[in-house]
């Protein structure tokens, strides 16, 4: 029971199928959105934070009562960085695990046929094997900075595989690796890595600056993932996997800071000098997620990171230096 079986879904076959992206403003969902549009898969339930607050019981089972939606994508999230999650870790665990609550318990008491929730690679163990297959969950301690957000994802995890144990109700969950691509956060203080290393040299380059510095020696290895490709995956699992283990969504390619920052300023057209200031802190050598269960399905990445970084600058000159 509950192994990665290939279902013959009809989620990409019905497009009248109403379908209910939670959190489709962010990073995520937008992209989601978009792709289930270019599919042809149009009955979109949308709702913003105003018109529908998810941490809201009583509204969120009205919602579900009024609209019935057959399908559930839940990418809706309150996410933050180290600062944001140290700061208020009540917000963290508390916003997340009402939001996941009432919209997976709802899905299931109005009848959604199948929901997916989406978490992050932060529920993996802080010394977790690399690259992290999905049986290192729960096998050691957390990054303390972020166990707050991380235990109320590993708790959708878990909330979807015991409906699915109890009920033998089709919710399965993706657990994508660091993301990236249009709608991203460019904020100066409290943005990843990529976004934030793509408005410093957009800044220095309308400076005309000679150098940028960047912490640490640059020799840390990350994985990233265009948020299109996340979205694609998302289709894919939506419409190919009904099983009880979450699924890692990942590129499967290592890159280097160092390396990332040299796509980065050739992206943006940057042509003054890159400083590394190795008196600064490198941060976690590797991190890196096998998805070889979601490759093994048939699924495949499609945007090489160079291209996806260009795609990614010119959606930031249009949308956020424009602003």
């Amino acid at each position: 029971m509950g192994g990665p079986t290939h279902d013959s879904s009809d989620f990409l076959t019905d497009k009248s199928a109403k379908i209910f992206v939670a959190g489709h403003r962010g990073l995520v969902g937008s992209a989601i959105v978009r792709k289930l549009q270019s599919h042809g898969l149009t009955n979109l339930v949308l709702r913003s934070h105003s018109e529908l607050d998810l941490t809201r019981q009583s509204d969120v089972d009205s919602f579900f009562a009024a609209e019935k939606p057959q399908y559930v994508i839940l990418a809706a999230a309150k996410v933050g960085g180290i600062h944001a999650n140290n700061t208020y870790p009540a917000d963290f665990i508390a916003i997340n695990l009402q939001i996941q609550t009432n919209v997976i318990d709802s899905s299931f008491r109005h009848g959604v046929k199948k929901l997916l929730f989406l978490g992050s690679s932060c529920i993996y163990p802080k010394l977790a094997p690399q690259p992290i297959p999905e049986n290192a969950l729960l096998t050691g301690p957390l990054e303390p900075t972020n166990e707050w957000y991380a235990i109320a994802k590993i708790s959708g995890i878990k909330m979807c595989q015991a409906y699915r144990i109890q009920y033998n109700w089709d919710a399965i969950s993706g657990m994508p690796t660091n993301l990236y691509g249009p709608n991203d956060n460019f904020h100066p203080e409290n943005s990843h890595v990529l976004p934030a290393l793509m408005r410093r040299f957009h800044e220095a380059k309308v400076n005309k600056a000679k150098e940028v510095v960047v912490w640490g020696t640059g020799s840390p290895l990350r994985e990233f993932l265009h948020v299109d490709d996340l979205a694609d995956a998302v289709v894919f699992l939506m419409d190919k996997y009904s099983g009880l283990e979450h699924l890692n969504v990942g590129s499967g390619k290592e890159v280097t800071i160092k390396e990332l920052a040299e796509l980065v300023k050739e992206a943006v057209g940057f042509e003054g000098e890159l400083v590394w200031d190795t008196s600064k802190p490198d941060g976690t050598p590797r991190k890196l997620m096998d998805s070889s269960k979601l490759l093994g399905l048939g699924w495949m990445p499609k945007i090489s990171l160079k291209d996806g970084l260009v795609d990614t600058y010119k959606w930031y000159v249009e949308n956020v230096v424009k602003q």
